[in-house]
């Protein structure tokens, strides 16, 4: 074998591992925009299936007021009984809801969250008729009697609502300022809950 027969194998390898060469570049190139289509197509299909909440709503205002019964010692009839006390505590909120949708919300509960150290405490909302009895039970409570909003609501499409709820709870106040968290949860039939913070600050009376 001459000489220059040995260097033109040494030129035809050296040339074969060149496209060797330029053929796994392709191949990574092509990896790196597959993925890249491949994550963008991901990303688009979760935004397109992120649909934004049928209501959207915030809690205007926030009244509390410790209440503390005690029982006049009688009962129905008049006869003696032992006298009881207990301890409330009276949150009441005004409340704004709008329907973001092209279908009707139906509200079907709402509850006001309190977090203590043992864990959550939860409060229904009563129903209008209820929030009218606590003015009449208590003529002097001192909080504003606006319009009850009813925890079941139907809300039209493009409908804003607003209205005052009232729930009770069985803690001092003590306790009640001992709370770590509170918010309010509005129950929407065939939708994920609506969660809303109160404001900052809170109006004690």
């Amino acid at each position: 074998m001459s000489l220059l027969h040995q260097d033109s194998e040494k030129i035809d390898d050296a040339a074969l591992g060149e496209e060797f060469t330029k053929g796994s570049s392709h191949v990574v190139w092509a990896s790196v925009v597959a993925a890249v289509v491949v994550t963008i197509a991901i990303a688009l299909y979760v935004i397109a299936g992120q649909k934004p909440p049928a209501a959207t709503g915030e809690i205007e205002q926030v009244w509390v007021h410790p209440q503390h019964t005690e029982t006049s010692g009688f009962d129905a009839n008049g006869a003696p009984m032992p006298k009881e006390t207990y301890n409330q505590i009276y949150v009441f909120a005004l409340v704004k809801l709008h329907n973001q949708s092209n279908t009707p919300v139906f509200l079907h509960s709402i509850t006001t969250n309190a977090t203590l150290d043992d864990g959550i405490h939860s409060s229904y909302a009563a129903q209008a008729s209820d929030y009218d009895r606590v003015f009449v039970a208590y003529p002097s409570m001192p909080v504003p009697h606006g319009n009850a909003l009813s925890p079941v609501t139907t809300i039209n499409p493009g409908q804003t609502v607003e209205g005052t709820i009232v729930s009770a709870f069985r803690l001092t106040k003590e306790q009640w300022d001992a709370r770590k968290e509170l918010n309010f949860t509005f129950g929407i039939q065939y939708q994920p809950n609506l969660q809303l913070a109160p404001p900052a600050s809170l109006t004690f009376r």
